[in-house]
Formats: C-alpha cells, structure tokens, sequence
C-alpha cells in the first residue's frame, strides 16, 4: 500500500518529549533526513512548485536547512546560500539580529552571496514561533533578494511563525503541521 505524502512524513519525525525544556515536545527530522523514502519524498515536494521556474539561490538557514537546502539546490539547478550564526562564515558579511524564545542572537551571510533581484528561496526544518526565518528574511530583502517562498517541512502552526512570514509579504510552504506545540 501506498502511503500518502503526509502519513510517510509523519511517520518519519520523532517526537522528543520535554526537549529542549519540560512542555516542548521537539520535533526530529534526522530520522526523516535517515529515511531515504522520507527524505526524497520531502525534497521532491519542496521542488515541485518551482520546477521548471528560474531560481537562482537557495538559502538555506543553519544546520538542517543546509540539508535541505543543498538538496533543493541541486535539483532545481540553483545556488546555495549558507545564512548561519554569527561569526562562522570566513568573508565579509552582512548580519541581522532576530528574536529567539529566550533573547536575542545574530544571523549572517556573505555580502556577495546575493545579487539584488535575483530569486531566492529561503529553506528550513521547521517553523515555530518564527524569529529565525523573519530574521532570514529581513537579511534577504536587506540584499535586495525577490523572496519566492520560505519552505519547511514542519510547520507549528499554533506558535504563529508562518503569520510573520505572511506579513512581510513572503509565501510559506509547509508540508506537514503538528497542532497544539
């Protein structure tokens, strides 16, 4: 029997409870990135949109929006841009502060990374309260980049991410949800 895109997903993410903290229940894609089904069938939905569209980057946001991302990349002929933690890339770089849970952290790119105009699509795990990618899409538009979409494969719906995504004007992809986290 064949299962649908949402059952093979699903059952590919572990839940961890009480991870990071007591109440969190996290939600795992290493055992999704593990399941070569899984992992392929999330990739090529990620694609599917866009195949045959031009788009010239992906950002892809550290670390497992580098799997992803690189992933994405590749199959729709695009370039790859790492947006990581402050102080981890070797070049000039640009950086924008965003809001976490718990303060304040800094994410950067490389200056040269993005050209204005040119079409990105900005890539992640997951999408929670949002701060992470608000803060990639801020840095995105700072460099002049034409945001396609944000794409994930998880989305937290009730935590509210996706609506400040969809306020800066930026469509969001999302190929599975978890209520209630």
């Amino acid at each position: 029997m064949d299962q649908t895109l949402q059952e093979t997903l699903i059952s590919s993410i572990r839940t961890i409870p009480d991870y990071p903290k007591p109440g969190i229940l996290f939600r795992d894609i290493t055992t999704l990135l593990g399941d070569p089904r899984a992992f392929r069938r999330s990739v090529d939905e990620l694609v599917h949109p866009y195949a045959g569209t031009r788009i010239d980057q992906i950002a892809g946001i550290e670390a497992r929006g580098f799997i992803l991302g690189g992933a994405i990349a590749h199959q729709l002929s695009a370039g790859f841009v790492p947006i990581r933690k402050k102080g981890k890339l070797p070049h000039d770089t640009v950086r924008v502060a965003y809001s976490l849970e718990y303060g304040v952290d800094e994410m950067e790119m490389h200056k040269d990374a993005i050209k204005p105009g040119q079409k990105v699509i900005l890539v992640d795990d997951l999408i929670a309260t949002g701060g992470t990618a608000e803060g990639a899409v801020k840095l995105l538009k700072q460099m002049g980049a034409d945001i396609v979409a944000a794409c994930f494969v998880i989305d937290l719906p009730d935590l509210g991410g996706r609506k400040k995504l969809e306020a800066l004007g930026v469509t969001v992809r999302t190929l599975v949800s978890f209520e209630g986290d």
